[in-house]
């Protein structure tokens, strides 16, 4: 682990190789289960948002987002095949499958297009805390990875803010709203994992993080649950 005032920069895979097995293994792990995720979320939009869509409109906006998060696996897997790493298997596996290399949030399950909608305003958005960070990575092939996949993530958050703003402005729309929240907003918690992590300590001190993953945790507290008591709703107990 590099002391306090050592500042690590590790511009090319020639630089990764050469860099410490601590350094190497965490980078990688980030990299591996920000593209599992990626991949998840294209699963997300094409096997359970698309079945909810009200219109053709809505199945066509899925089917975008879809391809776009396939995109950005594609630019993370460039990434890693840079420093030997194949991604040729997790890109055919189901989502089923890639659950069980990486516990993440369970939340793969909506069933209403209010759910839908809180899944990419509030849970996209939550990830987006993570993206900002990895955008700047010490690893800087990694980080100049992410202008694009954030552009396109900001595009997704306000899909799904408009999605819930148009819902509750009646209060039926915005029953399901709330009852979305009640059920997603812990899963948005659990994108920053265990707060009590020591990995996330190390990855800050490598660069590889700015934040351990209980201040990440605790900033999108503040700012997610703002978002939500703005439109009148209320956070889960």
């Amino acid at each position: 682990m590099p002391s306090d005032d050592e500042v690590t920069v590790v511009r090319t895979p020639e630089e990764f190789l050469g860099m410490p097995e601590e350094y190497q293994s965490m980078a990688k792990r980030q990299m591996l289960i920000h593209a599992e995720g990626e991949l998840s979320g294209a699963d997300d939009y094409i096997r359970v948002f698309y079945p909810l869509a009200p219109n053709a409109e809505e199945r066509q906006v899925c089917c975008e987002r879809a391809a776009e998060e396939i995109n950005h696996f594609k630019v993370a897997s460039a990434v890693l095949s840079d420093l030997g790493i194949d991604t040729t298997q997790m890109s055919i596996q189901t989502l089923e499958e890639r659950r069980k290399l990486f516990l993440t949030a369970d939340f793969h399950d909506s069933s209403t297009w209010a759910e839908r909608g809180v899944v990419s305003w509030l849970i996209e958005d939550a990830v987006m805390e993570l993206l900002k960070e990895m955008s700047v990575s010490s690893y800087r092939p990694w980080a100049d990875s992410f202008r694009t996949v954030i552009q396109d993530e900001r595009v997704h958050i306000a899909h799904g803010a408009r999605i819930v703003r148009g819902l509750v402005k009646d209060r039926e729309g915005k029953k399901q709203v709330q009852a979305a929240v009640d059920r997603l907003w812990p899963h948005s918690l659990d994108v920053f994992g265990n707060p009590a992590s020591k990995k996330a300590e190390i990855a800050v001190s490598w660069g590889l993080r700015t934040r351990t993953n209980a201040e990440a945790r605790r900033d999108w507290e503040v700012r997610g649950g703002a978002k939500v008591k703005k439109l009148g709703l209320t956070l889960p107990v």
